[in-house]
């Protein structure tokens, strides 16, 4: 059915939105001579159509958290305001079973005339609740916007902060089975930012249903446990967060899509690939990753004007170490290859868990470290000295050989993602994901 929006209750499926062959359409004209003459002469076509959202399908289960990743302009947006009714969607149709909430156009049912306390009641119609409902939910409302005496003033009155303050309290405190998010946890004071984390997580621990639009990758390795990519209005990757995060780091970079499935294809035969570079490797004697734990699930991508050819991680005495003692100093290596002229290259590591956040890291841009201009041919090899200080745990190494364009833009030569596997040690029990080092003084007082 097209141009469909439908609210379905009382299923017993687990589905809670269902979306079948949807499309965005816009009209695009060169000139606005071009939209009047074609109003008054409807056979004439001035237009060209831009699709936001091509044949999109998709289905959401009860209790799911799905991040939603894209470029700008990708469609994501376009996406939650169609499943939210705010934009109309030119074919295939959306089911929702269950009330939405969504934190996408604060404040679009407020009216700039009324108080903020006669917003609470006109926002909460809108949203299909009774009155009786938001007197229940009042309260809960006036606590967590914490706007004062300001609640009692027209909301044009407002500043940003506090209409934001208020939208918010709003939306996150009716009660949905869907919460829709698009980058707007981070609202208000660093207070109030805190509020509103804790409030996601409240939904999370509560099984609702959360679709999390975000630029932010470490959010959505954190919060959701499907991850969806979006590039010109298309869906083209449903599944696993670790590896769609993966995937959206090829696409932040320029990989186009021929480029990814070519080197998704090299992946498939990761081990081959580590044989033919150990083959290549100029520097005669030992390779250094022969004796380390390899991950056969390496993730490695570029332009190949670079090639990282060895790596490894070593004590002060050159040894090598696949355990780390997280108050001991340690060497971390690289050895890159050129393979075309290369003028300040970016050399990078990076600590990632088994989810895949990435814990720490290390780069030279950030440490302003003059790298130099390379010949094609020319090896080099890059230390990283320093103490790990992480809670004991099982992680993986990365590394990167990229650089910044003279437009700003990110160039990967290539990056091998969760390369070796390392086990960090611990003399004492550690609570969160660093050991602060702390020194512990008791004194009696007087």
């Amino acid at each position: 059915m097209s141009n469909n929006i439908q609210n379905v209750a009382n299923s017993n499926d687990d589905t809670i939105i269902s979306i079948k062959n949807l499309t965005k359409e816009y009209k695009m004209y060169n000139r606005k001579l071009d939209r009047l003459l074609e109003t008054m002469f409807p056979r004439i076509n001035k237009h060209s159509t831009f699709k936001a959202m091509d044949d999109l399908n998709l289905d959401v289960k009860k209790g799911e958290v799905v991040g939603i990743l894209g470029k700008n302009g990708a469609g994501k947006s376009t996406l939650l305001k169609m499943i939210t009714g705010v934009v109309t969607p030119t074919s295939g149709s959306i089911n929702v079973n269950g009330k939405i909430s969504s934190l996408l156009e604060l404040g679009t049912a407020f009216n700039p005339e009324l108080t903020g306390y006669e917003n609470i009641y006109q926002n909460g119609l809108v949203m299909g609740l009774t009155k009786e409902q938001i007197k229940q939910k009042e309260q809960e409302i006036i606590d967590f916007a914490d706007i004062g005496e300001h609640l009692s003033q027209p909301v044009k009155t407002y500043s940003s902060g506090m209409f934001a303050r208020l939208a918010f309290a709003c939306a996150i405190n009716v009660d949905p089975e869907v919460l829709i998010v698009d980058e707007v946890l981070s609202v208000g004071d660093m207070a109030f930012q805190l509020k509103c984390f804790k409030k996601f997580e409240e939904f999370k621990k509560r099984g609702k249903t959360i679709l999390f639009v975000t630029h932010s990758i470490v959010d959505v390795i954190k919060n959701c446990n499907r991850a969806i990519i979006i590039s010109g209005g298309r869906k083209i990757y449903d599944g696993n967060v670790k590896q769609g995060v993966d995937k959206y780091k090829k696409i932040i970079v320029g990989l186009d899509q021929k480029q990814i499935e070519d080197q998704k294809n090299d992946e498939k035969d990761s081990n081959a690939y580590e044989i033919n570079e150990i083959k290549r490797v100029e520097q005669k004697g030992e390779v250094w990753k022969d004796n380390f734990t390899l991950n056969p699930d390496t993730i490695i991508y570029g332009n190949g004007k670079a090639e990282i050819i060895d790596y490894g991680i070593f004590d002060l005495n050159n040894n090598y170490i696949n355990s780390i003692n997280n108050n001991e100093e340690i060497i971390i290596k690289m050895k890159v290859r050129f393979n075309e002229l290369v003028d300040e290259p970016i050399f990078a590591m990076s600590i990632k868990d088994f989810k895949g956040l990435e814990v720490c890291g290390v780069n030279t841009y950030a440490y302003k470290k003059i790298t130099g201009t390379y010949q094609k041919g020319d090896v080099v090899i890059i230390e990283f000295r320093q103490i790990v200080p992480l809670a004991p745990d099982k992680y993986t190494v990365s590394f990167g050989c990229t650089r910044l364009d003279n437009n700003g833009n990110l160039e990967a030569f290539q990056r091998k993602y969760d390369a070796i596997f390392i086990e960090v040690l611990a003399n004492r029990d550690c609570l969160g994901l660093f050991d602060l080092k702390t020194q512990i003084e008791l004194k009696k007082g007087e």
